[in-house]
């Protein structure tokens, strides 16, 4: 059975540093690219940070500069480090494949910034 499970998250002021861990339940070796996801209130998940297999990584426009991603295929896991959040960084934040697989989603995990 294939399951994400995100851990790390929960609240920070703003220039506070949460980590997230993606941890996956089979070996990412194969998967070409991981990454973050995030739905803040009342809006459409997007999202935030790719990173491929050979480490390279991509990030929106909103968290460049400020967040890192990261993979450990030896850990079959997955990593966001967020660095001087925003209230704007509220939200939900998810690990899944990229492309996609809406059978993926794990439960997401909370993060709240106050200013």
């Amino acid at each position: 059975q294939v399951e994400l499970v995100e851990s790390g998250g929960g609240l920070g002021q703003a220039g506070g540093v949460p980590r997230h861990s993606c941890a996956a339940s089979w070996s990412i070796n194969s998967v070409n690219a991981m990454a973050w996801y995030r739905q803040a209130p009342g809006k459409k998940r997007e999202s935030v940070a790719i990173v491929n297999r050979r480490g390279s990584t991509n990030y929106a426009v909103s968290v460049k500069g400020r967040f890192t991603i990261s993979r450990d295929n030896a850990k079959n896991s997955v990593y966001l480090q967020m660095n001087n959040l925003k209230p704007e960084d509220t939200g939900v934040y998810y690990c899944n494949v990229e492309p996609v697989r809406g059978d993926y989603w794990g439960q997401g995990t909370q993060v709240t910034v106050s200013s």
